[in-house]
């Protein structure tokens, strides 16, 4: 009886394996031949669809190996379509037949540009930018209805077209690559009615745009759109983290698929243990493998299906819409290895591309040390830019102070670059004076000075600046009450607004007044070689005055800021060395001459960029 019972029991089994089985999608949803990495990892979803037996009779694509995993409705297929060509390949999983499409890529990868410090980023989040299709603003199929101008932390209903709809004026201001915080699929409930997902960092769907933002294909034309314009697409990306609604969240594919699967302990939000020599090993395991909060699993990237999975999908993204780099949020928090492992598969098939870290530590060596070829890390991470946080650190705190002898004021500044020997190269580190996390520049007022000096200083020095939307209308708020006050709606963004910032007429004469100043310096740094490739000396603050030359070809720049909150006089023949025999320079904002003779006179707390 036993044996018969055992005799069922596998027939049933083979029977379960062999019948036609629901295939509910396959990921990724297409891919590219002529890839230098051979190997292709398809997500099978479906239930019961484990066990199933896989066939493809395709020219030269063969199955290398089917990984089984912990639930049964997941299969991993990989597959080596190194010499396959484009078209409609037939898979048979489980006796169902599945079309799937192999394409020819557009470029070959190394045709691919990615930003540099001869752009300037424009950060901007979607959901708060432009609503420029409001039939888009909600879905009834979607787990939060809402969209709510009123609540901050609620949806107010931007979108890509809305974005699409005002490119002229991203050409108009100057910049030259726009930074959208994340596009892809968030479908979270809202919290408590009060707080959702619209900043975009809880993915549900790593192959799918958010449907309140657009279509995958409104996505590839917005894209396509920039280009046309002169303008760059960054993609905002997490690797870190995915949102508690994501289908591997609810039915988890493996054991090991997240890190503590079963929320219970958060991040420190401390990244100095990864690197701290001396730390102890709960340090660095709450670091990277606590949850960063609790609707957000933490993914377990030592796990090399979930690796392999992340690093195709950013590969996906390049190929199919054409983004011009990658802002990998909470770059730390996941494992070392193996994201130096997804920055060298790009490096190689991308090496003319560019990705940024968020490195959230405000000490130069931190953030060098993440930096590609850094000789502070024995493990190379290959990650080409990082984010200047100190800089961001110590101007913040510069614009409240008076530059004194010593510490205070400009000094902040000069004392971090003074540290730039740490990175390999300081050119491809991102500064930057504030983003979506942090206080607005202006917090709650609107007084230029400061704003003007922290500008001149990021657009001018060797860095590759990001710029955050809406400082240049006097956009201000900060984090005292939420997020939300930091992220408010560009004015003149949505259907009703009675203050249009977009254009000249719609702004006030202040707005106007910044705009006009940040556009001018930004148009002049479009292609100038002498602060893209130029020299870079900087002079000790003395007497309240902080100067910064760069130099190329003959070509001279000095960005001289007043550090003090009264009238100077400044002794040019300090600066003689840059100065040189020249007698005359022009303001760069205001094209007037500047006579370089014995003195200078700056009013208080006064920015003044010249060329000679």
């Amino acid at each position: 009886m036993k044996k018969g019972i055992l005799l069922i029991g596998l027939l049933l089994s083979i029977f379960s394996a062999n019948a036609a089985v629901k295939v509910d999608r396959v990921e990724p949803t297409d891919w590219y031949v002529g890839m230098k990495d051979p190997t292709l990892q398809l997500m099978v979803y479906g239930k019961d669809i484990r066990d199933a037996d896989v066939k493809i009779d395709y020219p030269g694509v063969r199955i290398d190996s089917l990984v089984r995993l912990d639930s049964p409705n997941y299969l991993l297929v990989y597959l080596n379509v190194g010499d396959a060509k484009a078209g409609t390949m037939k898979m048979n999983i489980g006796g169902k037949t599945i079309k799937y499409q192999l394409k020819d890529r557009l470029m070959k990868g190394e045709d691919r540009k990615g930003f540099s410090n001869a752009d300037v980023l424009y950060m901007l989040m979607p959901d708060r930018f432009a609503n420029g299709n409001t039939k888009n603003d909600a879905f009834k199929n979607m787990r939060d209805t809402q969209v709510n101008r009123l609540e901050p932390s609620l949806r107010h209903g931007g979108d890509l077209e809305g974005i699409r709809q005002h490119l002229d004026y991203f050409n108009d201001l100057g910049v030259t690559a726009l930074w959208f915080t994340p596009v892809l699929e968030n479908d979270m409930k809202a919290d408590a009615g009060k707080y959702s997902c619209y900043h975009g960092y809880a993915t549900t769907d790593y192959y799918r745009v958010d449907p309140r933002f657009g279509t995958n294909d409104d996505y590839k034309k917005l894209v396509e759109e920039c280009h046309q314009k002169g303008l760059k697409v960054v993609m905002d990306m997490i690797f870190n983290h995915c949102g508690s609604y994501h289908p591997w969240n609810l039915d988890m594919p493996s054991n090991d698929w997240f890190n503590m699967p079963h929320y219970g302990l958060q991040t420190s939000y401390k990244l100095t243990p990864i690197m701290d020599p001396y730390a102890s090993e709960i340090d660095k395991k709450e670091t990277v493998d606590g949850w960063f909060v609790s609707t957000m699993p933490d993914l377990n990237q030592k796990n090399p299906h979930v690796m392999k999975y992340l690093i195709q999908n950013s590969e996906w993204w390049i190929e199919t819409v054409g983004i011009d780099g990658i802002r990998m949020d909470t770059y730390p928090y996941a494992d070392r290895s193996a994201m130096a492992s997804w920055m060298k598969t790009l490096d190689n098939e991308y090496p003319n591309f560019n990705t940024v870290g968020e490195t959230w530590v405000t000490e130069p060596a931190y953030p060098a040390s993440w930096q590609k070829d850094s000789k502070l890390s024995k493990e190379n991470s290959y990650l080409k830019t990082v984010m200047d946080f100190a800089f961001f650190d110590r101007m913040n705190s510069a614009k409240k102070e008076e530059t004194d002898e010593w510490w205070n004021g400009l000094n902040r500044i000069y004392n971090v670059l003074c540290y730039d020997f740490v990175y390999q190269n300081p050119k491809s580190v991102m500064a930057f004076i504030e983003n979506h996390d942090t206080d607005r520049f202006l917090e709650n007022g609107k007084d230029t000075t400061a704003l003007k000096q922290a500008l001149a200083l990021l657009l001018t020095m060797n860095r590759t600046p990001q710029l955050y939307y809406g400082t240049e209308v006097l956009m201000n708020g900060t984090k005292e009450k939420t997020d939300g006050d930091v992220r408010k709606d560009f004015p003149g963004g949505f259907p009703g607004d009675a203050h249009n910032c977009f254009t000249k007429e719609g702004r006030s004469e202040m707005e106007n007044a910044m705009f006009d100043w940040e556009s001018k310096l930004l148009h002049w740094r479009q292609n100038n070689e002498v602060i893209t490739k130029g020299k870079q000396v900087q002079f000790l603050p003395y007497k309240g005055i902080y100067v910064i030359a760069r130099q190329y070809k003959g070509k001279n720049v000095m960005t001289i800021l007043n550090g003090k909150h009264s009238d100077t006089e400044v002794d040019l023949t300090r600066y003689a060395e840059i100065i040189g025999d020249h007698s005359s320079a022009k303001n760069v904002i205001t094209n007037e001459v500047v006579a370089l003779g014995k003195n200078l006179n700056l009013k208080s707390r006064e920015t003044l960029i010249i060329e000679f």
